[in-house]
């Protein structure tokens, strides 16, 4: 290709402009020389090596956009199917524990179909995107621990702690409730009861959330490789990297659980 430039460029210059086809050389050159050959060639060489770099560049740009949109995709689909991971032995278990006081003719049964009805249009039509308001969040989990209150009745102590504004604030959807989840699936005893404290603290654009109930012993393998825990994990890794901070740890039969995550205004 260097060869059929120099053969047009070089002729097509000969025949049409001048026969002093290198004028900057000390002696006359003629046509098809060695010399002449070899520096337009070089000269070529920095012209296509020039527009390369520029297409390569291009083409780097273009594949880094693309690679960044299929992982925000990626990222996208994996919280959703995260999201589709919550819940759902509890709603089976709400419709079991509905059946039954129907049967019963319980005057809860009512009040049972309205808050699960509330729970179920925010999880499913309210929550689309990656961020949610933190006081809906809060009477989310409220709501929660209503519905299990009517299945447990008064084995359901819990407290909670609010430091902050929390009204504009807002934090990934679901999150908080696989932990208040996991309370009830390792913490009940048969007769005992279940205790829970939790607090929010807002500081300095950053969400501290405690949490600690008491835990069945019999639990503790469980506990650990809970499908719960390892979805809030990857979704804390995938929504912040290394921008948080989560411990647990067991203190006799009380589990403490700390979350700290950056919160949009």
């Amino acid at each position: 290709m260097l060869l059929l430039v120099y053969l047009i460029r070089t002729g097509l210059n000969y025949l049409l402009v001048t026969k002093d086809i290198w004028p900057e050389a000390e002696d006359p050159t003629k046509f098809m020389e060695l010399n002449h050959i070899i520096a337009v060639v070089l000269g070529e060489l920095y012209v296509i090596g020039f527009v390369t770099a520029i297409k390569l560049v291009i083409d780097w740009s273009i594949e880094k956009k693309r690679n960044e949109d299929l992982a925000k995709l990626q990222m996208s689909t994996e919280l959703k199917f995260l999201r589709t991971q919550i819940q759902p032995h509890f709603f089976f278990n709400t419709l079991n524990n509905l059946y039954a006081l129907t049967l019963e003719k319980s005057d809860n049964a009512p009040r049972l179909v309205i808050k699960l009805s509330d729970m179920m249009q925010y999880i499913l039509y309210e929550v689309k995107s990656s961020k949610a308001s933190l006081l809906q969040e809060i009477n989310h989990i409220n709501n929660f621990i209503d519905i299990e209150r009517l299945r447990f009745k008064d084995r359901i102590e819990s407290e909670m702690d609010i430091t902050g504004n929390i009204e504009d604030v807002y934090v990934p959807p679901l999150l908080l409730l696989s932990f208040i989840e996991n309370c009830f699936k390792h913490g009940l005893k048969e007769n005992d009861k279940l205790k829970i404290k939790m607090s929010f603290n807002l500081l300095n654009g950053y969400l501290e959330f405690n949490l600690s109930n008491n835990f069945n012993p019999n639990t503790a393998r469980a506990l650990k490789h809970g499908i719960g825990n390892e979805n809030a994990k990857r979704r804390l890794s995938l929504l912040f990297s290394n921008n948080y901070a989560l411990e647990s740890k067991k203190d006799g039969d009380i589990y403490n659980l700390f979350l700290k995550i950056p919160v949009q205004s």
